[in-house]
């Protein structure tokens, strides 16, 4: 599901894993080599008992230099829990596949991408017994694309700097460039593309004139996969919502609960759910008269 700027900013690295070593060489300058094979892999990284723990997207990539595993985390905040968690992921990764983890960090944030870019370094002061450097993707690095012709010649980088970019006074240039590109790709790709940006665009504004240029581009809203993609993301929104009413209410929400949310598909369902949390006093009472 794409309902969220969270999901799709790390997505676009599964739709077009190219776009991530491509963002790793021109972006940030790393001479990340070229790989001439690309794979997602499963991104459960939860051991038999403990605690949950999933990365957004992972990567396999091969490489004439080896394999290397390519994390991506997609970061709205600071949260300092990720200091315990991105090294947990990076070890159990070369554990389990004995393969390079490379951890890349993407967000919309300036204060975010700075405070993402610090090295987390565990042990004493003067001796560390592990260091874990993440690269860091955000509006202080990926480029401005204005150009249509810019935008023509890496759609997926087009895309990527809309989502990142998507406010204040270069939005406009931003948003029609890509508007212009989307029409020299397939339909389904495009339609994937539109969906991604929709769901990253927090101005109000910026977001209505993403719609009014997608609308003049009829094709595109009447793709039966964007309209599958709009479909996921109404689901996804029914579901934190009956969840986050619970939690503004201070009610504790029981794993076996967010899960059963979180795994139904049914809108009219969801909708039922969300009216019974505005008066619930337990979280079981969603389900009372199933």
């Amino acid at each position: 599901m794409v309902g969220s700027s969270h999901e799709a900013l790390h997505r676009i690295f599964q739709k077009d894993p190219a776009l991530l070593t491509r963002a790793l060489q021109r972006v940030l300058h790393v001479p990340f080599p070229e790989p001439h094979e690309i794979a997602a892999l499963n991104v459960d990284l939860t051991e038999i008992e403990p605690v949950e723990r999933r990365v957004d997207t992972l990567l396999r990539a091969e490489t004439d230099e080896g394999t290397y595993l390519l994390v991506v985390e997609s970061q709205g905040k600071v949260d300092d829990r990720k200091r315990g968690s991105w090294p947990y992921y990076l070890s159990y990764l070369y554990e389990k596949y004995r393969c390079e983890p490379v951890l890349i960090v993407i967000t919309q944030s300036s204060a975010t991408a700075k405070w993402a870019s610090r090295p987390i370094q565990l042990g004493f002061r003067d001796w560390h017994s592990l260091t874990v450097r993440p690269l860091v993707l955000g509006p202080d690095n990926v480029p401005v694309i204005t150009s249509e012709r810019q935008a023509e010649r890496d759609v997926p980088l087009a895309v990527l700097s809309a989502m990142t970019h998507g406010r204040g006074p270069q939005a406009p240039a931003i948003l029609e460039s890509l508007a212009s590109a989307l029409r020299t790709i397939d339909p389904d790709s495009a339609a994937v593309f539109v969906q991604f940006v929709d769901s990253c665009l927090a101005d109000p504004q910026a977001k209505q004139m993403w719609r009014d240029l997608m609308t003049a581009i009829q094709y595109f809203w009447r793709h039966p996969l964007a309209e599958q993609v709009r479909e996921e993301g109404r689901i996804q929104d029914r579901q934190e919502m009956t969840l986050r009413i619970l939690e503004w209410r201070g009610i504790p929400v029981p794993e076996a609960v967010r899960e059963r949310v979180s795994a139904c598909a049914d809108l009219d369902q969801l909708e039922v759910w969300a009216q019974r949390a505005v008066h619930a006093t337990d979280a079981a009472e969603l389900f009372a008269e199933e």
